[in-house]
């Protein structure tokens, strides 16, 4: 019957484990004297040996043997151990026929001190035994040929070092293989423990680890370098202590077995570096930081000192050409590391530019496409090296022996090149080192990729949303602006956070901010269309919800018109014709905006919110107010109103406006943001640029997740001198008064220079209004920045400018006032509609506009 895995180790005598079946029961008895003389006998023994009591009792042990006792009872006798002794013996039956037998041998002690010996035998399964190795009783020639295969052959030739050591640790016997490995023959080692041959660390280790084997009867196996070996790259052994134990398992010694697993450790140690790559390189989406992850790695494993460059055309974000070997590739270095401070091999500082000439290392593993190891001592090193004295130098004085240069090349692209140095390791780089750097490269390429590309994508994002960004002065007298858009840096690219200043007729201005669901270039592209839909829609005067009702009814055009294209590329893609089209919105374009006008006359600012954060008022004595403005729903819902809410402010007011990045970057809760928001606000601030930074500083100490847009307008109010306003009867003859009345009123404000002009502007407004409009009728003058006129009346039909035809008497009225003044239009009012128009001013006539700063 087959044995089992633990009954292999559990007979002291050696069968077992030189290949025989397990031992029968043990049930014969037999006690034996200190002299070897049997003084009781059992009777399963005479069944056994067929000897009966009386044959056997008073006579010596030795007659039931039928040769010597085996090598390792004669020791176990010499040594006189506490506990017993089991294994083979061979024994004569009365028949005269041998029997073998499984014995094990109890020392006991009776009351006067002497030493009786309990032995307790059974049947071996075998009729003949293997031999006891080590028994010197019998001479080689003496020995079948079985035997002579396990003893003397089998373990001498095993090629895995062997050792056998007793309960004591102290080494018995050991296979040719193990006395190489300790550098010393048997007889040098038998008697010795592991600590007595050697003192370092390891051994001493090792022969600690024996003693607990000993003491608790479980194998252990221990990793670690040959301690004896003066290879620079110690070979690995494994070594497994393996407890001896007798039939009844008691330890009664140990084998240590030892495996070269050098292969194996190498395997397992790229496989770990490889991982290590995996985690630590390409952790952020920064193409320099990328790069000195992999120096930084690979510096820590298996190289001296590193160097990542890439080509130039490549470090300014383009696509790289195809460089033959019979030209010099100029590149750039971007990272560096060394296991010396501060890097003292390099011949170039990182960030510096240089090229490689044709025959150097790196540009002829960038023409192969692959990896190549050199010595120093090689030809192309050597030039390469003599061409630059300070790269010589440093070869010659940091003692540079082994160089690979690994290009880096991701989906088809060539980036750059890695080279890889060894002084302060003595091992020069083998194939096994360039398949690792080749591996480490691989993955630190693809990341370099990642990150040009991503770079790329967030510098075309930023550029374009920055353009359509307000950028330049803008000349208004209604408040004094200030702002801040601040990208998010993640991966997820730049956001649709944007801003606007808008200004409108009659002095006012229109203050936006938004969000459009998403990052990357789709969500810049969208932003740009809604504030170009946001400044058409305010040029035409539309009140904030009407706006936002229009603008609501753009983006639902928008994800709609999104929809169906994406659909129809999709079945293009597919080829699936699909003959009714689905018609409902995707609703990924959505966004969020708060649209406000602010009128420097009447001190008002009007509100509406498509589900966007409220503006927060600071008074100007620092006391804030957060107004209630319903939040609408976001844009591209539809089918929901949007509320205007009229807030009366009095002069340098700070209206706040701002995106949910804001306060998200200061708190997770959008509540507690809010509140550090309004505390930074109740500072003093003399300007609304330091109250912009001030509550950067307080808010933003790390740069969030999202993109923040901040925009405060410091308010201002137009003085009743500069705005002049008189009734018009519907009357002809007024029409000469209005002009004269105009002609006044400039001359008063030091305009007379525009008095001709504006004259013409007023007649024809007056007359187009007394013909086709109703009362009442007023005229109103306004002077800040520029002039402005302006006409009201109670008739909504707004006019239209046409060109008149030859013969025409009317139709010429609007084509010159828009001929004479900067711009004009016409706005809705609850009351009818008002017509404006707008003269430029020198310089020296402007009343006191601030500029727009971004």
């Amino acid at each position: 019957m087959p044995m089992r895995k633990d009954e292999s180790t559990r007979s002291h005598g050696g069968a077992e484990e030189f290949g025989h079946q397990r031992a029968a029961p043990l049930s014969a008895a037999i006690e034996v004297d200190a002299r070897g003389y049997v003084t009781a006998w059992g009777p399963d023994a005479a069944r056994l040996l067929g000897y009966q009591p009386g044959d056997m009792l008073g006579h010596p042990a030795r007659d039931l043997l039928a040769g010597d006792l085996p090598a390792s009872a004669r020791r176990y006798l010499r040594a006189q151990p506490g506990d017993g002794w089991s294994g083979l013996i061979k024994a004569r039956h009365r028949g005269g026929h041998r029997v073998q037998l499984a014995v094990q041998a109890h020392p006991l002690t009776d009351a006067r001190g002497g030493i009786r010996w309990l032995v307790v035998a059974g049947t071996a399964a075998e009729a003949r035994p293997g031999p006891e190795p080590g028994d010197p009783g019998r001479s080689e020639e003496q020995l079948s040929e079985e035997e002579r295969l396990l003893e003397n052959w089998t373990l001498a030739q095993m090629p895995i070092p062997v050792a056998v050591y007793n309960t004591q640790a102290r080494l018995v016997g050991a296979n040719v293989a193990m006395t190489r490995l300790m550098g010393r023959s048997v007889a040098q080692m038998r008697g010795l423990r592991l600590r007595e041959m050697d003192p370092r660390p390891i051994v001493q280790e090792l022969d600690r680890l024996q003693e607990q084997v000993i003491r608790t009867g479980e194998a252990i196996r221990h990793e670690g370098f040959d301690p004896l070996s003066d290879e620079p790259s110690k070979p690995a052994w494994a070594v497994y202590l393996i407890p001896v134990k007798d039939a009844v398992g008691v330890v009664r010694g140990l084998s240590a077995v030892v495996f070269d697993y050098s292969e194996q450790h190498r395997a397992r140690r790229r496989l770990t570096i490889v991982n290590e790559a995996s985690v630590r390189i390409g952790t952020t989406l920064d193409v320099s930081r990328t790069a000195q992850e992999l120096a930084d790695v690979a510096v820590d494993r298996f190289a001296d000192f590193v160097t990542v460059d890439l080509l130039d055309a490549i470090y300014h974000g383009q696509e790289p050409m195809v460089s033959p070997a019979s030209r010099a590739v100029d590149f750039r270095r971007i990272a560096q590391q060394s296991v010396l401070e501060g890097c003292p091999e390099a011949s170039l500082v990182a960030g510096g530019a240089d090229s490689w000439p044709e025959y150097s290392p790196p540009a002829q593993a960038l023409a192969a496409g692959r990896g190549v190891r050199h010595s120093t001592g090689d030809e192309e090193i050597r030039r390469w090296t003599q061409e630059v004295p300070r790269r010589g130098e440093s070869v010659r004085r940091y003692g540079i022996h082994s160089v690979m240069t690994v290009p880096l090349i991701a989906r088809g692209t060539t980036l750059g090149v890695a080279m890889f140095y060894r002084h302060r390791t003595r091992d020069p780089f083998d194939d096994d080192d360039l398949l690792l750097a080749e591996e480490i490269t691989a993955r630190a390429a693809v990341c370099v990729d990642n990150a040009r590309h991503y770079t790329r994508e967030r510098a075309v994002s930023l550029a374009i949303q920055r353009s359509m960004l307000p950028r330049t002065g803008m000349r208004q007298v209604a408040a004094s602006i200030a702002s801040r858009y601040l990208p998010a840096r993640t991966a997820a690219g730049v956001g649709g956070d944007w801003f606007d200043v808008i200004r409108l007729s009659g002095a006012r201005i229109a203050l936006v901010v938004g969000d459009v669901v998403g990052h990357g270039v789709h969500a810049v592209a969208t932003m740009g269309r809604l504030r170009t839909a946001v400044r058409t829609l305010a040029d035409i005067g539309l009140p904030p919800d009407e706006l936002l009702t229009h603008l609501d009814d753009l983006v639902l055009r928008l994800d709609e018109e999104e929809f169906h294209t994406g659909d129809t590329e999709l079945r293009h893609q597919t080829g699936d014709l699909v003959a009714e089209e689905r018609k409902e919105s995707t609703g990924e374009l959505g966004a969020t905006c708060l649209y406000g006008v602010y009128d420097p006359i009447t001190r008002t600012a009007s509100f509406a919110s498509a589900g966007h954060p409220a503006p927060v008022v600071v008074a100007p004595g620092g006391v804030v107010t957060l107004p209630r403005v319903p939040p609408g729903p976001p844009l591209g819902v539809g089918g929901l109103p949007f509320e205007t809410v009229d807030l009366e402010l009095p002069e340098d007011s700070m209206l706040v406006l701002y995106t949910d990045g804001l306060l998200r970057s200061a708190a997770r809760d959008p509540d507690e943001g809010l509140a550090l928001l309004c505390r930074a606000l109740a500072g003093p601030a003399e300007s609304a640029e330091q109250m912009c930074q001030s509550v950067l500083d307080v808010l933003t100490p790390e740069r969030g997740t999202d993109d923040i847009a901040l925009l405060i307008a410091r308010t201002r109010t137009l003085d009743a001198g500069s705005v002049a306003t008189r009734d018009v009867p519907a009357t002809a003859a007024t029409v000469a008064e209005a002009r004269r009345w105009t002609s006044r009123q400039l001359t008063a404000w030091g305009l007379e220079e525009a008095i001709f002009t504006t004259e013409l502007v007023v007649s024809e407004l007056v007359t187009n209004a007394i013909r086709h409009a109703s009362s009442p009728i007023q005229l109103r003058l306004i002077h800040d920045a520029g002039l402005i006129c302006e006409v009201s009346d109670a008739s909504s039909t707004a006019p239209h400018m046409r060109r008149a035809r030859s013969f025409d008497e009317g139709g010429r009225g609007l084509l010159l006032v828009a001929q004479l003044t900067q711009r004009w239009g016409t706005r809705q009012t609850p009351h009818g509609k008002v017509i404006w128009a707008e003269q430029s001013l020198p310089p020296s006539r402007e009343n006191g506009a601030l500029s727009f700063s971004a």
